[in-house]
């Protein structure tokens, strides 16, 4: 058994540098789909991460007029407060609202020196709601409030991230079977070039009574070995492109939620290279039973 494993191996490395520009070619196909296979899952789930905070997050956020005086800011609290569905109620001045902006940009604070000396923020009251669903009700009543002059929650936008994420997903997987069709005729034929090559040893093997696993071995090991060198070559462009783009944005844009390198990238490897033995195992497995007569 470790003997026939040991040859399929040694043959299948062989075979596909006997043929190095098909080999190549499949591998870079399979590269080439697996990296915009990650490309479009790591593009959802950051989506889907970021529209799970703000889901968590769902608040209203009611704007009061630009004249508002701050000694009515108690008796604006509890009319907000004896609406039905309303939760906790923080009555936020155009200060702490300046003063988190700040926290947000970090270490590119600076670039709000422009509005420093003229505040143009407006207090505000912040509404979190027992029941997300009932956020619109909850929403028009505090919007009826005289002191309120808009009002504004997030529950659309997360709607609108869950529906691109969706959308998203469904182009990237369709974009991968294409990709993934072609990935497939091209290691057949790299199979179909071995078996042409070896033809008459495949046939003398047949004629002696070879085992099928004798004779198809060293054909799926290399289809297998073209699916799994692929994969490892788009693993490792999908790891170094994103810490490196995880660096870039928490150093410039603290302040933007994204997923860190692990463990998602830990799961996306593992993902990538059991397409691409998938792949190559089925490409490689269809020449065979097809071309390979036993």
């Amino acid at each position: 058994m470790f003997r026939l494993i040991g040859r399929s191996v040694t043959e299948g490395f062989r075979s596909i540098v006997a043929h190095g520009l098909m080999s190549f070619a499949a591998v870079a196909t399979v590269a080439i789909s697996l990296v915009v296979l990650a490309f479009f899952l790591v593009v959802a789930a950051n989506l889907s991460y970021v529209a799970d905070i703000l889901e968590a997050q769902v608040e209203v956020v009611a704007y009061a007029h630009e004249d508002f005086d701050r000694q009515w800011r108690g008796e604006l609290i509890r009319k907000v407060e004896a609406i039905p569905g309303v939760g906790e109620v923080y009555f936020v001045t155009r200060e702490e609202a300046l003063d988190r902006l700040r926290a947000q940009f970090g270490g590119q604070a600076d670039l709000l020196a422009a509005v420093e000396e003229d505040n143009p923020l407006r207090d505000s009251v912040e509404v979190s709601v027992e029941d997300p669903e009932k956020i619109e009700d909850v929403s028009a009543v505090i919007g009826s409030i005289d002191s309120i002059e808009d009002v504004a929650y997030q529950q659309e936008v997360v709607q609108r991230l869950y529906a691109i994420t969706s959308a998203i997903r469904t182009a990237g997987v369709g974009l991968v079977f294409l990709l993934a069709g072609a990935t497939f005729l091209l290691i057949s034929n790299t199979i179909r070039l071995t078996i042409y090559a070896r033809r008459k040893e495949i046939e003398i093997m047949r004629l002696v009574g070879a085992s099928a696993g004798f004779i198809w071995g060293p054909l799926l090991v290399e289809g297998i070995l073209l699916g799994v060198i692929g994969a490892l070559l788009a693993s490792g462009i999908v790891a170094w492109g994103y810490t490196d783009l995880v660096v870039a944005i928490q150093g410039s844009l603290p302040f933007v939620p994204i997923l860190n390198p692990q463990p998602l990238l830990a799961n996306l490897m593992q993902l990538l290279l059991a397409t691409g033995l998938i792949i190559g195992l089925l490409s490689s497995w269809f020449s065979a039973f097809r071309y390979v007569r036993i």
